[in-house]
Order: C-alpha cells, then sequence, then structure tokens
C-alpha cells in the first residue's frame, strides 16, 4: 500500500533529481521517519546523503550548533531552534535544502504553552531559512496505531511538503 508519505517522498526525490539539488534532514520528533521515507525511494542516494537525529538537546548542540543560550529561554520546540538545526545540518552535510523537526508527539511532555502536537519545521537554504509552527492533531493517519505515531507521520509528511514547495522557489 503506497501512502501520501511514500507518495510525497518520490515527489521529493524526482524534484531534488530534476533541480539537480540535494537535501538533507535533521530530526528530532520524527526520529528519523523523514530520512526513512526518503531513503525508501530508489535512488535517493543520487540527492539525499545526509540526516541526523538530534533527539536530545546536546545533541543539537554538539552536531548541529544550536546555541545554549537559544534551549535555555525558548527550549527545544521553538522557531529559533527549527532554524538553527535546519541551519546546522545544511551546513554540515553541504546540501542545498535542509529541513528540521523539532516538536512534541506525546502522549506526555504537552504544556499549556507547547501542547501535544505542536510542532516547528524548519528550512534552510544557503541565504535564507525560516520555520513555522503547527499544531497537529494527527487526523490525516486514522490508520497510524496510536496518536503519537500519527502526530510523528503528519510532523514527516508536512517536512517533505516544505522541501517541495521550497525547492521550487530556488
Amino acid at each position: 500500500m503506497v501512502t501520501k508519505l511514500d507518495k510525497t517522498a518520490e515527489n521529493v526525490v524526482q524534484l531534488l533529481k530534476e533541480r539537480g539539488f540535494t537535501a538533507a534532514t535533521a530530526e528530532s520528533c520524527t526520529g528519523g521517519l523523514i530520512s526513512a521515507e526518503i531513503t525508501s525511494v530508489s535512488g535517493s542516494s543520487d540527492v539525499f546523503g545526509f540526516g541526523v537525529c538530534t533527539y536530545a538537546n546536546e545533541a543539537k548542540m554538539k552536531l548541529l550548533g544550536v546555541k545554549e543560550d537559544t534551549l535555555a529561554t525558548v527550549g527545544a520546540v521553538s522557531e529559533e531552534t527549527a532554524v538553527q538545526m535546519a541551519e546546522g545540518v545544511r551546513k554540515l552535510s553541504g546540501a542545498d535544502i535542509a529541513v528540521s523537526v523539532t516538536g512534541i508527539a506525546g502522549p506526555t511532555g504537552g504544556t499549556p504553552e507547547k501542547p501535544v502536537g505542536t510542532v516547528y519545521i524548519g528550512v534552510a537554504v544557503e541565504s535564507f531559512a525560516e520555520a513555522k509552527k503547527y499544531l497537529f492533531t494527527g487526523e490525516q493517519f486514522p490508520e497510524a496505531a496510536n496518536a503519537r505515531e500519527a502526530i510523528r507521520y503528519e510532523t514527516a509528511l508536512t517536512a517533505l511538503e516544505t522541501i517541495l514547495r521550497k525547492i521550487q522557489t530556488i
């Protein structure tokens, strides 16, 4: 069965090939799911050579250069952290485009300010980086085993769609 994730990953790989671009990922709440989806596509090694799973804050700092001050003041689940993650993995990998995800998949860990489903998706290219906040419910993936899995799938899908949109602008 081909899922929305599979088809979107195929589209990402195809468009990267057509444009002659490479991509990289920095993942926290998805735990490597985006990289797994991309690498499930035959020929993806032509356009994807780098993905990191930085679940712990120390890994975000050590591997991606996320600033300790950022984590201390606004937290791992923030626009600033997502931007720094995307910039860090793009720099580390040399990719043309990088995407990052950081969030709260649940069922625990949420707060009134950052409830379960709060996710920031960052994207970076050579001269530009930004992040966007989402509040996912997982409703796009009713077939998921549980709400946590559904939120992770929804995050991965949206990150792949972010890559597609950004490729079309560079």
